[in-house]
């Protein structure tokens, strides 16, 4: 069972990231960390999208939870 994920927000999350750090992208919509995992996921068929930043600087996370490159934006949210 498949369900569709909860949009967070209709715009992408931007996030200063570190080179070499790892961070958890929220793929259900249900975190109240978002645009990262607190485990809310816990008890469906979602499971959070690892990102290691391959350099410094800010990134932007997907927010409505539909982008086709995850965990990236891609502008998927102008659609809904």
């Amino acid at each position: 069972m498949t369900d569709l994920p909860i949009i967070a927000r209709k715009a992408p999350y931007p996030v200063e990231v570190e080179e070499g750090k790892s961070y958890f992208w929220c793929s259900c919509g249900k975190s109240a960390k978002q645009p990262f995992c607190d485990g809310s996921h816990k008890g469906t068929d979602f499971v959070p999208v690892k990102y290691t930043a391959e350099k410094s600087g800010k990134v932007f996370f997907c927010g409505c939870k539909h982008t086709k490159t995850p965990p990236l934006c891609d502008g998927s949210h102008s659609g809904l």
